[in-house]
């Protein structure tokens, strides 16, 4: 039986999806200007696990992440670059395939462009002005009028007088109350526009989520997710525009993901300890990014160092130890025996991957601890469920740069030469070539089947 932390009721609940078997689930996506960073990581590779669970448990489940490919931060960067806004979008939303595909992320059923859907957006704020939540101010802008909805803050927690009082209130005259959010903005010169009952303009942030996810789920759906930061004012302005508008319930289940920390701050540009996946991506791993995000409980702060991604490398070889050393057999899943039971029984309790991951180490000991091919199978299986152990043991053991600059070839050589060497009781030049591969990131395993190589 499943259970999700629900952010509108701030406590644990059992999933109970509106149809039998069915689940439909939005999750805030990318504003496509630069390259994904590893909140964004966080975020695909979280909801990608819960995707994949869902699924694994029955459930016939529609996912749509969206792409917010307009706003001023995109405008502004297409026009520093020279370039249409398509150009620059196009080319960032290819390289968050990239980033999505290296960490394992399956691409969503949908992923709709917020400038596809600026009709449906439309199509909103009339029915918002004809139930006398929004308002068209002296600047042309149209605005939601915030304190004529009754149930603004339920999901964040703040009342309309801390909100009014607190330091993210925008000053704006046109505005009839400064809690007051944009629907639809009036044209600036030089900017994209699109016609509309209001003018030329384009269409607010908060705006483009209602619009995607009431089109490609319906009005009212099961699961709404995004990383903490969205929780207000996005997710809190969705829920105003949408039940606003519909005069129904909008999503039954928020979930959000904690933020990434750096040092125990929190990642950001203003910091300077702000980091691409890409970059680090030049030093560790894809599925070695992938398994540090799913050992921490989605909900809890993820901590970001070399080292803490060096540990996670390890215990991460570990696992593929135990796939090397004892070769896994096919299995089927049976879900009432004791390692899948738990398995399940963590992401059962609210995604909690640190529990499933839990299970995976001790199902490993007792693979190697038996030499049990069964086992070591189910240990692969397992764990595809949410993504990992995925590749040949000496695939991911062998992955990434090496600081020598050796290709295999000139690995395989050298293994031989060391071989040839210990062969001819030459200890002295199998030890120097046992350290040229050391000092090249090289490690070597010997066993009674011959030397096997992987990345340091």
């Amino acid at each position: 039986m499943l259970k999700i932390f629900n952010s509108l009721k701030r406590e644990k609940q059992i999933f109970e999806p509106i149809e039998a078997n069915r689940v439909r689930m939005y999750v805030c996506g990318m504003t496509v200007y630069d390259y994904c960073h590893l909140g964004h990581a966080r975020v695909m590779v979280v909801f990608d696990m819960v995707y994949r669970w869902l699924k694994a448990s029955g459930y016939d489940v529609t996912y749509v992440r969206n792409i917010t490919d307009i706003d001023d931060k995109i405008i502004r960067r297409a026009q520093e670059n020279g370039e249409t806004i398509l150009q620059l979008t196009d080319r960032f939303i290819a390289f968050m395939h990239e980033d999505a595909d290296a960490l394992g992320v399956l691409r969503p059923d949908h992923e709709p462009r917020a400038t596809e859907f600026v009709p449906q957006m439309q199509d909103i704020i009339r029915q918002l002005e004809a139930n006398g939540l929004a308002y068209q101010a002296a600047d042309g802008d149209v605005n939601y009028a915030v304190r004529k909805f009754p149930g603004y803050g339920k999901l964040s927690g703040k009342s309309l007088d801390d909100l009014r009082a607190g330091e993210r209130v925008e000053v704006d005259n046109a505005k009839q109350d400064p809690l007051d959010f944009v629907l639809w903005k009036n044209a600036k010169p030089g900017e994209p526009a699109w016609e509309s009952p209001w003018g030329n303009g384009r269409p607010g942030w908060h705006i483009e989520c209602s619009a995607m996810s009431s089109s490609l789920l319906g009005k009212h759906f099961d699961i709404h997710g995004g990383g903490q930061d969205l929780q207000f004012p996005h997710h809190e302005n969705e829920i105003a525009q949408s039940e606003g508008a519909n005069c129904c319930s909008y999503v039954n289940y928020w979930m959000h993901n904690g933020f990434v920390r750096v040092d125990n701050e929190k990642m950001s540009k203003s910091l300077g300890n702000f980091f691409t996946i890409r970059e680090v991506l030049q030093k560790f791993d894809a599925e070695v990014i992938r398994f540090f995000i799913l050992r921490a409980h989605y909900r809890s702060p993820l901590n970001y160092s070399d080292t803490h991604l060096d540990d996670a490398r390890r215990s991460l070889d570990s696992l593929y130890f135990t796939l090397r050393d004892v070769p896994p057999l096919p299995v089927d899943i049976d879900w009432t025996q004791d390692f899948a039971a738990r398995f399940a029984a963590a992401l059962n309790e609210d995604f909690d991957s640190h529990g499933a991951i839990s299970v995976l180490f001790e199902l490993a000991a007792e693979a190697n601890r038996q030499k049990s091919g069964e086992l070591s199978g189910l240990l692969k299986a397992l764990a595809g469920v949410i993504g990992l152990l995925e590749r040949e043991p000496l695939v991911y053991l062998r992955a990434g740069p090496a600081t020598g600059g050796l290709d295999e070839a000139a690995i395989e050589a050298l293994i031989v030469q060391r071989a040839e060497a210990k062969k001819a009781r030459d200890f002295a030049t199998a030890d120097r070539v046992r350290d040229e591969l050391k000092a090249a990131g090289i490690v070597l395993d010997d066993s009674a089947q011959g030397t096997s190589w992987r990345r340091a």
